[in-house]
């Protein structure tokens, strides 16, 4: 089968590679999505093993199902890219997230910048009539927004801010808006980023030239808002999510931060003051079946929430090199990148 291989950091190679064996679903892959962290993992030499096929957020078909399984060849299906052990303590409470022992597609394990993948029945989600295979190859990110905003007592009408419009953000926005709040501010330093959340109904601000928290009393008439999300993960992202929230505010932290993180004297005291509420988030939860969070997704897709604004490019996997390098060197403008596959 073809494959986008990761040789070596910095090394990219469109090429021929078995396709996977062992026990499990055969799935041929329709659509595959570059997330964030392909970047550091392709160019930054964070790649657990050479050679690897990343690609964690990903669509398909079943090609071969196995005896017994209630999956049958011709099913529409998206992927659980981590593996977890079903041994530690986390597993045994379905917090996969949390697991001590996991793989992983994409990152541990070959991914699915690839013609098939072989995967575990308790990994697929059905995707419903109505949503795209290349909508739900999106799921993965929207499970995570997703998975961050339920982590918020969010009451109708609450006001927010989100502090990043990439991908995750701009799914975080729709979230906030499908539970609830009103009025629903999205921050970027990018003009596009901001273009898009204006055109899909949020209130967009520059970050680059407006002190946010000023910028929030000017369009809130009050001190903060009651949600934030910080969904960028720079130190000093963090550092505005803290000086957004209001009296009581909810703040969550979804960016995996790059840096080191310190709180001033002052930022600190207004945490205390404001009794604001931090909140850790992290990947998304498949369990209980039928009340967790791709099922949530799934249900939604291509309806209240909205991903194809997000994806800016779509090309065929053989292109992956040459868009992986675009990408590193910052040679032009990308949002969400999807490879067709099959």
């Amino acid at each position: 089968m073809k494959a986008l291989e990761l040789r070596q950091n910095g090394v990219l190679e469109y090429t021929e590679i078995e396709i996977p064996t062992g026990s499990g679903i055969l799935v041929r892959v329709a659509f595959s999505g570059i997330c964030g962290s392909d970047i550091p993992r392709a160019f930054q030499g964070k790649a657990y093993h050479y050679p690897l096929v990343m690609g964690h957020e990903f669509s398909g078909v079943v090609e071969e199902s196995i005896p017994g399984s209630t999956f049958a060849k011709g099913d529409r299906v998206v992927v659980f890219p981590l593996i977890p052990c079903r041994t530690c303590s986390a597993c045994a409470t379905g917090d996969y997230a949390q697991c001590e022992k996991y793989d992983y597609f994409g990152s541990r394990r070959n991914g699915g910048f690839a013609e098939f993948v072989r995967v575990d029945e308790a990994n697929l989600f059905r995707i419903p009539d109505g949503v795209s295979l290349r909508s739900a190859a999106m799921t993965e990110p929207c499970a995570v927004a997703y998975h961050g905003v339920e982590k918020l007592d969010i009451k109708a009408g609450m006001s927010a801010l989100v502090i990043g419009g990439g991908p995750v953000g701009n799914m975080v926005a729709q979230w906030l808006r499908v539970k609830g709040c009103g009025r629903i501010y999205v921050a970027d330093i990018d003009p596009a980023k901001r273009e898009i959340a204006s055109a899909m109904g949020f209130v967009a601000i520059d970050s680059s030239t407006v002190d946010l928290h000023d910028e929030l009393f000017r369009l809130e008439k009050t001190d903060g808002v009651d949600c934030v999300v910080e969904a960028v993960g720079y130190p000093a992202t963090f550092l505005q999510a803290l000086k957004c929230a209001g009296r009581f505010g909810q703040i969550v932290f979804m960016g995996n931060i790059l840096g080191t993180f310190s709180v001033p004297e002052k930022d600190f005291s207004r945490i205390l003051r404001n009794e604001n509420k931090i909140i850790g988030t992290w990947n998304s939860k498949i369990e209980p079946r039928g009340k967790d969070d791709w099922s949530a997704v799934l249900q939604f897709l291509d309806k209240q929430i909205l991903v194809t604004p997000l994806i800016s490019h779509e090309m065929p996997l053989g292109e992956g090199p040459a868009i992986f390098a675009k990408i590193a060197e910052k040679k032009e403008w990308f949002n969400k990148v999807m490879f067709s596959i099959s």
